[in-house]
C-alpha cells in the first residue's frame, strides 16, 4: 500500500468516525463553530507516566511511541481511558501520528484542544510548538508552519498537573489519595476530543453572536485570522431552511453586521426556537473561501429589581446542581449521546435549568442545552485556586477569560458564576481583589447576562445575584430562616464576613442535598468501610424523603424575594448520595411524583406552607 493510499485511509477514518464505534467521542465537538473540513483525532494514543519529571532531559518530545496505550479523550483516572489508574498523577506524555490530507495544501492547519488539565506543552516532530495553562478552558495550535500537507507527522503532547500546589483550578478533584464528602476522583490530562481542521489564511476565527431582542436583531462581531485584500465577511439567517437574512460586508478588524429580522422567533426553555446562520468568507473573486456553520437564539436576560427576567418577563429559576461526573468517564461523558440524556433526566425531574458545578461543561453539552432549552450557568472549577497568591489569581483570571470567550453564544447559558464558597480566610485583601477582578472581567466581556460572583459567600459587595446556601433540613426551620429578617433583609450565612444585601436578585442556590440510597436501608450509610453521605439525618422511609423534600421546596416557592433555586443535586457522585437519580443515571423515585414537588405553582406552595405552619403551631 502507498503512501497517498496509507494518508487516505486515515482522514477516511476520522473523516466518518460519526459511522462507527473505532473513535470515542466521534461527533464535531464545537457545533456552533462547525467546518467540514476536519480530522478526529480521539482513539488510541501511546503514552506514559514521568512521576519524576524527567522527561524533557530525556527527550521523550522525540519519541515515536510510549510503552502504554490509552484512549483519547478519557482521562488516565477513568475506566474508558483503559488506564485506570487512581492515584496522583503529577505529569504525563502522549504521542500519536497524524496524517495532514494533501488537500490541505496552501491552508491554516490548526490542532484543537478542548480540554487538558493542566499545564500543555505540544510538540510537532520533536519541535515545541505551544504551551497552555489551565484545565478548563478549551485551545488551538497553528501548526501551519511546523507541518506539510500529504505528510504523516509526530505529536506528542506533555502534560503537568500539580493539584496540590494552590496555583491552578481544580474544582472537586480530590487533594487525598481517595475520594472523600464533595470531593472526587482526579481527572489529568486530556479530557476532550482532540481534532484538526484546515481554515484558508484569511478565514474566520470566531464571531460573537449577541441577540438584541427589543430591537428584533442579531448583532454578528467578526474576528478573522488575517485579512487579505478585497475579502468580505457574510452572514445568511435561516429559519427552517428559509433564508430571513443575507447581509455582506468589507472584511474588517471593526466590522459589525446588525441582522435585523421581522417576524423574530424567541428562545425560552418552554419554545426553545433556534435560527441556523451561515458565515462566510469571500474573496476578491466572490469565491468562498471559508463556512462556518452555526445557530442562534433570540433571548434576553436580565436582573429587574430584585427578579430574573427572561424574555421581558419575570421567570422563576428552578435549577438542579449538575457535577458533570460520569462513573466510566469522570469528567469527560461517555459518549455524546449522555450528555443530551443528561438534560432530558432533569427536565423529567421538573427543572429548567441547572447550575453547572466546579467544573466548565464541554461546548457538546451547551449544544444539547440550546436545542433541548435548558437554561445553565456557567461556573469556574475554581476550588484549589489559592485565592491569596498572585500568580494562582493570574493563572484563574486568564482561564476564566477563555473559557467566557469560548460559550459567550451559547443561548442556554443565562449567567456566569466564577466562584463558589470562598471560605479561605482573606490575605492583605487579596481574596476581595480576585473576587471583585472577576466580576468586572465578566462584566467587561459579557455585558448581556448577570454575574454570580461568589455562589454562597464570602461576597464582596460586586455580584447582580445574591446567591446562598442552605442545608437546614426542617421545613419549619427553612422557613423562619430565609423569610426575611428586619428591613427586608434576607438571610446571609455569614453577614460578619459578607458585603451587605442591597437589593440585588436573590438565591438559594443550593439547598435540599437529601441522603437516599437505592435498594439499601435508610439508616445504612457505612458499606465496605467507605462513609456514604447526604446533608442531614437520612430519611427512615421512602414516603419522609418525598415529605421532606416536598415541603423544602414549597419554602422555597413561597417567599417572593427569592428569584430562583437550586436543588442539590442531579444525581449520585461517588460517596454523595444525593441525588435525584442513581450516579449511573437510573431512577431512584417515583419520577412522577418528584416532577409534581418541583413543577408546583407559587401559589399552591404558599397554600401548602400556610397550612403546614398552622398545623405545627407556628402561626
Amino acid at each position: 500500500m502507498n503512501k497517498t493510499i496509507i494518508l487516505f485511509v486515515i482522514l477516511l477514518a476520522g473523516t466518518l468516525s460519526g459511522f462507527g464505534a473505532t473513535i470515542p467521542r466521534a461527533e464535531y465537538p464545537r457545533p456552533q463553530f462547525e467546518r467540514t473540513d476536519w480530522v478526529n483525532l480521539n482513539g488510541t494514543w501511546s503514552f506514559d507516566f514521568d512521576f519524576s519529571k524527567s522527561g524533557v532531559e530525556h527527550a521523550y518530545f522525540n519519541s515515536e511511541g510510549f510503552g502504554k496505550s490509552i484512549t483519547v479523550p478519557f482521562c488516565p483516572e477513568s475506566p474508558l481511558s483503559g488506564v485506570d489508574y487512581k492515584d496522583f498523577i503529577n505529569a504525563l506524555w502522549y504521542q500519536r501520528k497524524i496524517a495532514i490530507p494533501a488537500e490541505w495544501e496552501g491552508k491554516r492547519i490548526l490542532l484543537h484542544f478542548g480540554g487538558v488539565d493542566y499545564k500543555s506543552t505540544i510538540y510537532i516532530n520533536g519541535q515545541q510548538t505551544f504551551v497552555h495553562y489551565g484545565g478548563s478552558s478549551s485551545f488551538s495550535v497553528d501548526i501551519s508552519d511546523y507541518v506539510k500537507a500529504g505528510t504523516e507527522n509526530n505529536l506528542v503532547v506533555y502534560v503537568e498537573d500539580d493539584l496540590r500546589s494552590g496555583m491552578q483550578t481544580s474544582g472537586k478533584q480530590s487533594h487525598r489519595l481517595y475520594s472523600y464528602s464533595c470531593l472526587y476522583t482526579r481527572v489529568t490530562g486530556i479530557w476532550q476530543t482532540v481534532w484538526m481542521e484546515a481554515v484558508a489564511k484569511g478565514g474566520l476565527k470566531n464571531c460573537r453572536i449577541t441577540p438584541d431582542l427589543d430591537n428584533k436583531q442579531f448583532v454578528f462581531e467578526p474576528v478573522f485570522y488575517n485579512i487579505e485584500p478585497g475579502t468580505s465577511f457574510k452572514v445568511r439567517i435561516l429559519d427552517a431552511g428559509k433564508e430571513v437574512f443575507s447581509q455582506q460586508t468589507p472584511a474588517s478588524n471593526s466590522a459589525f453586521i446588525c441582522a435585523k429580522l421581522k417576524n423574530i422567533k424567541t428562545w425560552s426553555p418552554e419554545a426553545p426556537f433556534l435560527y441556523d446562520i451561515e458565515f462566510s468568507i469571500l474573496d476578491s473573486r466572490g469565491q468562498v473561501v471559508d463556512k462556518v456553520l452555526s445557530y442562534g437564539g433570540m433571548r434576553k436576560v436580565e436582573i429587574r429589581g430584585n427578579v430574573f427576567y427572561l424574555n421581558n418577563e419575570p421567570y422563576f429559576q428552578r435549577l438542579v446542581l449538575d457535577q458533570g461526573y460520569y462513573p466510566d468517564g469522570q469528567w469527560t461523558a461517555p459518549d455524546d449521546s449522555q450528555l443530551k440524556r443528561d438534560i432530558e433526566l432533569s427536565k423529567k425531574a421538573g427543572f429548567n435549568g441547572a447550575r453547572l458545578h466546579q467544573k466548565v461543561f464541554e461546548q457538546r453539552y451547551f449544544y444539547w442545552a440550546d436545542r433541548l432549552g435548558y437554561l445553565t450557568w456557567g461556573e469556574s472549577a475554581s476550588w484549589g485556586v489559592k485565592w491569596t497568591d498572585q500568580v494562582a489569581a493570574r493563572n484563574m483570571l486568564t482561564e476564566w477569560e477563555e473559557c467566557i470567550s469560548r460559550d459567550y453564544n451559547a443561548p442556554s447559558l443565562v449567567a456566569w458564576s466564577p466562584l463558589n464558597e470562598v471560605w479561605m480566610e482573606d490575605v492583605d485583601g487579596q481574596r476581595v481583589r480576585l473576587a471583585n477582578d472577576l466580576y468586572f472581567t465578566t462584566k467587561r466581556m459579557d455585558r448581556t447576562r448577570p454575574v454570580v460572583t461568589a455562589s454562597g459567600g464570602f461576597h464582596t459587595g460586586f455580584t447582580d445575584i445574591y446567591a446562598e446556601h442552605t442545608y437546614t433540613q426542617d421545613p419549619v426551620a427553612l422557613y423562619k430562616q430565609l423569610r426575611g429578617g428586619e428591613e427586608g433583609k434576607p438571610y446571609v450565612r455569614r453577614p460578619e464576613k459578607s458585603a451587605p444585601y442591597k437589593g440585588e436578585a436573590y438565591m438559594i442556590d443550593e439547598f435540599g442535598g437529601i441522603q437516599w440510597i437505592k435498594e439499601m436501608k435508610a439508616a445504612e450509610v457505612v458499606t465496605d468501610g467507605k462513609e456514604f453521605w447526604g446533608y442531614g439525618v437520612p430519611p427512615k422511609t421512602l414516603e419522609e424523603f418525598y415529605t421532606r423534600l416536598e415541603e423544602q421546596v414549597n419554602v422555597l416557592l413561597s417567599l417572593d424575594h427569592i428569584a430562583g433555586f437550586c436543588y442539590t443535586q442531579i444525581v449520585d457522585v461517588e460517596l454523595e448520595k444525593n441525588g435525584i437519580y442513581t450516579y449511573d443515571r437510573s431512577d431512584k423515585f417515583d419520577m412522577d411524583r418528584i416532577h409534581r414537588i418541583f413543577t408546583k405553582s407559587r401559589q399552591q406552595a404558599k397554600e401548602e406552607v400556610e397550612k403546614m405552619l398552622s398545623e405545627r403551631g407556628e402561626k
